[in-house]
Parts: structure tokens; C-alpha cells; sequence
């Protein structure tokens, strides 16, 4: 369980104001398909999540059990001040349009995804638990937890929340992850 509450949370308050927030508004505003979007960001993310935590229990299994904690403590402190870095709307210029809601939302999310701090999260905490599927629903009802009210609630949300202090509370919150790593390789 602590695997998939930690995965939950870690995923769900780092991708408050991440740029597939912004990308999901973009889609809904576009599309106005609410339904098919928050399809297609779950088929994204359970493909590059999935991907990604089979990668991070695999890198887990060859690195020494004593450097681990050390490893992943180092993992968690760089996405904590990548945290405090706020993402920007990549340009959708209309190239995957015509493959609708669904379709263009499956290709941008698992595009917007590749390299982005809650992909490597994703690595980092299946390389920390060895719990691959606890991982992998974590993750990815991180990504629903932070995704699907901004498809739904889109304008009204992102006019109220402090992106500023949520990016805070995400870094506080990695902080806490990498601290407890590196307590646990002393």
C-alpha cells in the first residue's frame, strides 16, 4: 500500500501545474469531448507509465542494494528542484487533430510525458518499492487525480489555485522523499 499511496501523491501534487495540465485545458477547449480526453490520458499514461516503471524496477534490480537509497534519495532531490521550475504549453498546432479527442490525446500525452518529472518519478519509485503494478496504478491515478478535474472544471479551477504555492508544497513534498531515502542508506 505504501507504494501506491506514495505513487498517488508523488504524481498527483507534481503534476499540478505541469504543462499536460495545460495540455488537457487546451484539448477540452478544442475538442469539448471531456469524456474521450480523460480516456485518452489514461491509455497515455498507462502505456508511458507502465513503460516507465517496468525501466525503473529493472534499473533497480541491477544496482548494489546498499547504493539504492542513495541513488533514489538523489533521484528525488533533483525532481523536488525541478519542481520549482513551472512547465509551459508545448505548441499543438493542429498536427494530431484529425485523430479526434481520443486519438490526439493519447499521442500528446505520452509525447508531453517522455522525459517529464513525473515519468522519471515513476522510475525512481518502482526502483525504490519493487512493487511494478503499485507503481504503475499510482501513478497513473496521480495523473487522473490531477488531470481529470482541469478536463472537467478546466477555466474555473486554474483561475483559484496559487500555482506558485502548489509547485512549493510538490518540492516540500519530494524533499521529504529524498530525505527519508537518504535516512534510510545511513
Amino acid at each position: 500500500m505504501e507504494a501506491l499511496i506514495g505513487s498517488t501523491l508523488a504524481v498527483a501534487i507534481a503534476e499540478m501545474g505541469d504543462k499536460t495540465q495545460l495540455l488537457a485545458l487546451l484539448l477540452v477547449g478544442r475538442y469539448g469531448r471531456p469524456a474521450l480526453i480523460c480516456l485518452g490520458i489514461l491509455v497515455a499514461t498507462l502505456i508511458n507509465h507502465g513503460l516507465s516503471a517496468w525501466l525503473g524496477d529493472w534499473i533497480g534490480g541491477l544496482i548494489p542494494p546498499q547504493w539504492l537509497p542513495w541513488i533514489v534519495g538523489v533521484s528525488f532531490l533533483a525532481v523536488a528542484l525541478w519542481m520549482l521550475i513551472p512547465d509551459k504549453a508545448d505548441d499543438t498546432d493542429g498536427r494530431f487533430a484529425a485523430l479526434g479527442p481520443f486519438g490526439a490525446t493519447c499521442v500528446l500525452f505520452f509525447l508531453a510525458e517522455i522525459g517529464d518529472k513525473t515519468q522519471i518519478a515513476t522510475v525512481v519509485l518502482a526502483a525504490k518499492y519493487s512493487a511494478t503494478w503499485m507503481v504503475i496504478i499510482g501513478t497513473t491515478l496521480g495523473m487522473l487525480l490531477a488531470n481529470v478535474p482541469v478536463v472537467i472544471f478546466g477555466r474555473w479551477i486554474l483561475q483559484r489555485i496559487n500555482l506558485k504555492w502548489v509547485h512549493i508544497g510538490a518540492f516540500v513534498l519530494f524533499l521529504g522523499f529524498a530525505l527519508a531515502s537518504f535516512w534510510q542508506g545511513i
